[in-house]
């Protein structure tokens, strides 16, 4: 499926009359289940100066609870930009969320001006992300702070 396909379809998930994790839980299934290299996919909403675990599809993860500039997604958060990791291991910050986990792709979500939550993706296959996962992502984010 191509990214115009893909983003449609957030935008319909967005327009369902069901509850703000229910439609972020579907966006992370969709994105898992139609890109082949998102192992991954999970929200993180910021609560005080902290990334906390929001809807995932996925292993399990230790890290629920992120201070900003921590690994890369709280740098991310931090530096209130994109992170496009392809080698996590040549990472000094890397959180391992996963023995299995190669490259992440961060996204923070902006809502007025502020970091309110980010759309994280790990990937089992190194260097997989292109400009065109990170400018889908960026567009899903931009929809959904509309819901945060």
């Amino acid at each position: 499926m191509d990214s115009e396909d893909i983003f449609e379809k957030v935008k319909g998930i967005l327009k369902k009359d069901i509850d703000k994790d229910g439609k972020l839980k579907k966006i992370c299934k969709l994105l898992a289940d139609d890109v082949e290299h998102y192992d991954w996919v999970g929200f993180y909403l910021v609560k005080k100066e902290r990334l906390v675990l929001g809807p995932y599809v996925g292993e399990p993860t230790e890290h629920t609870d992120i201070g900003f500039g921590e690994g890369i997604c709280g740098q991310a958060a931090d530096m209130e930009e994109t992170f496009r990791v392809q080698d996590v291991t040549k990472e000094d910050n890397y959180l391992s969320c996963s023995v299995n986990v190669k490259s992440e792709l961060v996204v923070p979500i902006f809502k007025n001006g502020e970091v309110v939550g980010e759309l994280d993706i790990d990937s089992h296959e190194e260097s997989p992300f292109t400009d065109e996962d990170e400018k889908l992502l960026e567009d899903i984010c931009e929809e959904v702070a509309e819901i945060l």
